[in-house]
């Protein structure tokens, strides 16, 4: 049985569309981090730094967090959601790597900077501004030849990535400049597992 930890935010919306694309079995643990639950004894069991989500399969004994670690390690599992093929696995891997290493954390640090942050720092706004708009047009510029992040065929990479860009919608951080992503964008958002995974354990919203 798989247990997985997770609250309504961008990482955790990768494990909940990817565990419903492959048709896994698992039971959902609402961590909600508004209450402080992420920092309680029990869940820093399983993750030292407190974060969302955490994945525990009883199968194999194995016990992840990071979610572009358990996108891994769920498409080792079932041997799917990432190419067999060197060429296109290994584009796979670079552009998780690439969301996990550069999107997501400049789309997070915008998000601090421009709507949670008490005191607003307008050099910072537009530095992570610059920096985001600048990941989506490496996006942008790589979907214009491609149906896919790692060609013509669906992968844990367009999870991750659609993970925050489906924030970045709720949000209001447009992104309709970039009209390859934005077709990209859709065709994700229109799948059946990314829309049940989008609204587990709740949806998202702009407050």
């Amino acid at each position: 049985m798989i247990e997985l930890y997770t609250d309504s935010s961008p990482n955790g919306f990768k494990i909940t569309i990817a565990l419903e694309e492959l048709g896994l079995p698992y039971t959902l643990r609402h961590v909600r981090i508004e209450q402080g639950e992420n920092r309680q004894a029990d869940f820093l069991r399983l993750n030292p730094h407190g974060r969302i989500p955490v994945l525990v399969d009883h199968e194999t004994g194995i016990t992840l967090f990071e979610s572009a670690a358990i996108l891994l390690y769920l498409a080792e599992k079932t041997g799917r959601l990432l190419p067999t093929l060197p060429q296109t696995r290994w584009q796979a891997m670079q552009w998780l790597l690439f969301h996990a290493s550069s999107v997501g954390p400049l789309i997070g640090q915008r998000v601090h900077f421009e709507l949670e942050s008490g005191e607003k720092n307008p050099a910072a706004i537009e530095r992570y501004r610059q920096l985001s708009n600048a990941a989506f047009a490496v996006l942008d510029q790589r979907l214009a030849s491609h149906a896919y992040l790692a060609g013509e065929e669906y992968s844990i990479a367009d999870i991750a990535h659609f993970g925050w860009s489906h924030i970045a919608r709720i949000i209001d951080f447009d992104f309709s400049a970039f009209t390859h992503l934005s077709a990209w964008h859709e065709r994700v958002a229109s799948r059946p597992a990314v829309r049940k995974g989008v609204s587990l354990p709740a949806p998202a919203t702009g407050a």
